[in-house]
């Protein structure tokens, strides 16, 4: 049965994970926040001008938010941009790639594809972390090859839209996988029909090449029990909002022109967000290159308000808190299960 908002898939764990809750995290507690921006100069196809613009809006005003704030390593936050392969340009990947070599961002890939068949997408792939790495110095390399975070276009990862839209594979995972993906940060997705049956956890999955959403479901990390899989899926908060509104609002930890960061957001956050041990860990998204999304952002003050009210709410509660790269989260996640402190393995020497 189709309910309102799809809440037919997430509801159900959902209603789970409010009784699996042990309640607020103690004093001491580690937050790590990442903001997964899924990068898109070129949405809705507008002239050069434009997409060139978006860039510049950036290249200038995110390395001065940057500066302004510090977590509590002392780090100016960092910001990860998912760039879309279909979009490639240099005058687009530059700007980031300098922001990377300052430290305050990150760079890893966002794809959209429609039916074009596996060969067409691992080639795609492949040639864009060729790009990545040999063109521009980016993405890093572990166990001898290339590693990087995905977010599929449209939410459509693992074949999920029911109309078989926006991907086409049933395989994948399976293919992401085997091209060196460290984690997937697509979800959640909140009222889409992609979105997972697993809400708020950072869970392992397994692909089954012949069936579509192999991520519904899957073995959660815990403190001594690291796990395996296919791909680690990271995911951001997802549940329900009850102060703002007479009808609730769904929290899918997106930051934009019509959901700004607030305090009573953060506490949310704090509330719904995946954990292992003490660590809490808040993924967030946007698509930062929407020019109402960058205004809101960039102008009005929604990432400075962001690391503001962060900061405040984690010294109220006794929380430390690191704004990381989404590379650094997947680090952090193997320290935490394996009940080592990650900030000492991120922050103790050089990420």
């Amino acid at each position: 049965m189709k309910l309102p908002r799809n809440a037919q898939l997430w509801l159900p764990d959902y209603v789970r994970s409010r009784f699996r809750a042990n309640g607020a995290a103690p004093s001491g507690a580690r937050v790590w926040l990442t903001i997964c921006d899924h990068y898109e100069p070129e949405w809705l196809k507008p002239d050069a001008a434009t997409s060139r613009s978006r860039v510049a809006t950036w290249e200038r005003q995110w390395p001065q938010i940057a500066r302004r704030h510090a977590d509590s390593a002392g780090r100016h936050p960092v910001y990860t941009f998912f760039f879309p392969q279909e979009e490639y340009r240099r005058e687009y990947l530059d700007p980031l790639t300098q922001m990377t070599a300052d430290r305050i961002a990150d760079v890893d890939i966002h794809i959209h594809h429609h039916g074009e068949g596996e060969k067409d997408f691992v080639d795609r792939m492949y040639g864009f972390i060729e790009t990545l790495t040999q063109g521009h110095g980016l993405l890093r390399r572990h166990e001898g090859r290339p590693v990087f975070g995905f977010i599929h276009g449209n939410w459509a990862l693992d074949n999920s839209r029911p109309d078989g839209l926006c991907c086409g594979l049933n395989n994948e995972i399976t293919l992401l996988r085997e091209m060196g993906c460290y984690a997937d940060f697509t979800m959640p997705s909140g009222a889409s029909p992609t979105q997972s049956r697993t809400v708020n956890q950072i869970y392992w999955v397994n692909d089954d090449p012949a069936a579509p959403r192999s991520f519904d479901h899957g073995v959660q990390v815990r403190p001594g029990e690291p796990g395996e899989g296919d791909l680690l899926m990271i995911t951001g908060p997802m549940g329900l909002r009850w102060r703002e509104r007479l009808m609730p609002r769904l929290e899918t930890g997106e930051i934009a022109w019509q959901d700004a960061p607030t305090p009573y957001r953060i506490e949310r956050w704090f509330d719904l967000a995946p954990r292992i041990g003490q660590d809490i860990f808040i993924k967030l998204y946007t698509h930062g290159a929407q020019e109402r999304n960058s205004t809101a952002l960039l102008d009005r003050g929604g990432l400075d308000n962001l690391f503001k009210f962060m900061g405040e709410a984690c010294a109220r509660r006794g929380y430390r808190w690191y704004s990381v790269s989404a590379w650094q989260m997947r680090q952090a996640v193997d320290c935490a299960a394996r009940r080592q402190d990650p900030s000492q393995h991120l922050f103790g020497k050089e990420a």
